[in-house]
């Protein structure tokens, strides 16, 4: 049960890295995983190892993308409310 669960969360782990890399890019998105500790991610996106709690590592590592896209998204919005500064 526990190896079956292991390879179920690195397949959740690579598919969730690999729907970032299409949004972030693949070099950012596999720098952001590997931000997160317990799991070994190979250069083009795949988990390879996965040590510790498995949720705990899924959900660090959804907290990751998570914050670099709310980055992303104050950042493409800053201009457009600096244009409309005056209804503000």
């Amino acid at each position: 049960m526990e190896t079956e669960n292991n390879e179920k969360y690195k397949a959740l782990l690579s598919e969730i890295i690999a729907k970032q890399s299409i949004i972030l890019g693949p070099e950012i998105s596999v720098l952001k995983a590997r931000n997160v500790s317990g799991i070994t991610v190979s250069d083009n996106g795949v988990v390879t190892e996965i040590s510790g709690d498995y949720r705990q590592i899924l959900e660090k590592l959804v907290d990751e993308y998570v914050a670099l896209s709310g980055m992303i998204v104050k950042n493409a919005l800053s201009s457009i409310f600096a244009k409309y500064q005056s209804i503000f």
